[in-house]
């Protein structure tokens, strides 16, 4: 166990420096590309710091553990609104473009709302278990390829924001991204097999170890390449990272692996899952509504409701 918590603390290492040099590169090939930051944090940043989350599913379908699975894209959809954002908005007050609210964030809770009605199989078809099958994971990626083409029109579309010299060239700036990203990914993994090990030590369940240290262990490069954003004043960047890490996860983390090795079931999930899995994105396009931006009072109300979800994980 002393060992495990010693890698521990060595995979922290890695996530905060490697997300802190993989910012800096995203925020470079941006600028070198003349495109807008949101849209660099909804590809490259957001589908590099979901990389963990893809590689936990895979290997975990691949040896028959669905609760990984479903615990590591529940987890960390709820994760990323409620604590990372929470987190950010605490930090600084986050300004909402009107196209992230009129586009991107109806997208979120469109796919999330899919995946809670895919898995109502006992609701609304009758069947003697809810779950979700192949078939559904070829819908869910259906949904992706809109997510993809509504990238491409964004990519043609002149950057939001002012587009400074930059800082390091395209080569630097990708390589930045790279050595920053396999930064990530390193102490993602050492930090989720680590504290799985300690939580196993302790005593915990495969449900309540995958939506919390799991979940927690993979959203780790989204939570400190946010704060790091946060501070460096890369809102656009932020966003997009949460904003495309979600819906990666729901269609690419679940989708793949379900498309790859069938059907997985839903039997040991309470339903207030699905219900907080909802709520967060529902909160997130209020809040981000309502004044343009999510305050630090409102950052405050996601971090109580983060706190209020994870007791109740932990109890139930």
């Amino acid at each position: 166990m002393f060992l495990s918590i010693i890698l521990l603390i060595v995979g922290f290492i890695f996530l905060i420096k490697g997300a802190d040099i993989f910012v800096d590169g995203a925020s470079s090939t941006a600028q070198n590309f003349k495109v807008s930051k949101m849209l660099i944090g909804l590809t490259i940043v957001a589908f590099g710091t979901s990389a963990p989350e893809f590689a936990v599913s895979m290997s975990a379908l691949a040896t028959h553990n669905a609760d990984m699975v479903l615990g590591n894209v529940i987890g960390s959809n709820i994760l990323n609104i409620l604590l990372i954002l929470g987190v950010a908005a605490v930090i600084t007050p986050l300004k909402i473009k009107d196209n992230t609210i009129k586009k991107e964030l109806p997208l979120i809770m469109l796919i999330s709302t899919l995946l809670v009605v895919l898995f109502l199989d006992t609701s609304l078809g009758g069947a003697s278990v809810n779950a979700i099958t192949r078939g559904d994971a070829f819908a869910i990626l259906i949904f992706f390829s809109v997510f993809i083409y509504y990238l491409f029109t964004l990519a043609k579309q002149k950057p939001f924001d002012k587009v400074e010299k930059p800082k390091y060239n395209i080569l630097v700036s990708l390589g930045l991204v790279a050595l920053g990203l396999l930064g990530i990914v390193i102490g993602s993994k050492l930090v989720v097999n680590h504290a799985s090990n300690i939580a196993r030590i302790i005593g915990v369940s495969d449900r309540v170890i995958s939506l919390s240290i799991v979940a927690f262990g993979t959203s780790l490069p989204e939570l400190v390449t946010t704060i790091v954003s946060a501070r460096k004043g890369e809102q656009d960047l932020l966003l997009g990272n949460i904003i495309g890490s979600n819906i990666f996860n729901i269609c690419v983390v679940l989708g793949i692996p379900v498309a790859i090795f069938g059907t997985i079931s839903l039997a040991s999930f309470q339903a207030f899952d699905l219900v907080m899995l909802i709520l967060s994105a529902l909160i997130l396009f209020i809040f981000s509504k309502t004044k343009r931006q999510i305050t630090r009072g409102e950052g405050i109300i996601m971090l109580l409701l983060f706190v209020i979800y994870y007791t109740l994980v932990f109890v139930i």
